[in-house]
């Protein structure tokens, strides 16, 4: 499952729509990544930055708020207990998608 506050669609959505294979879950207003301390605002020279590039962060989000979640991945076992985790500030280093694989494969054994 996904979770993210995005409501808008990008154009790059529109130009290639692809049909998830996983549930996607709209978080209004990022009160799901604040339960899990992972809401902050942009500052505003990385607003002005955004804007300089046509991206309408507050109309995306549909709350008017330039608000986002640090990207993090959870793990989560049918008891609720996390079993594994990952989250970091920048978005550009993500974690290995076969560590994900290899925790979802625990909780099946």
């Amino acid at each position: 499952m996904v979770i993210s506050p995005q409501v808008a669609r990008t154009s790059r959505e529109t130009e290639e729509p692809k049909p998830f294979s996983f549930e996607m879950l709209r978080d209004f207003g990022n009160r799901v990544a604040e339960a899990y301390g992972l809401a902050f605002t942009l500052p505003e020279d990385l607003q002005a930055i955004y804007q300089k590039f046509g991206i309408d962060l507050p109309r995306g989000n549909g709350d008017g708020t330039w608000r986002l979640p640090v990207p993090a991945r959870f793990v989560i076992d049918r008891g609720g207990i996390i079993r594994a985790a990952d989250a970091d500030p920048d978005y550009t280093r993500r974690p290995e998608p076969a560590h994900t694989v290899e925790a979802l494969k625990k909780l099946r054994a």
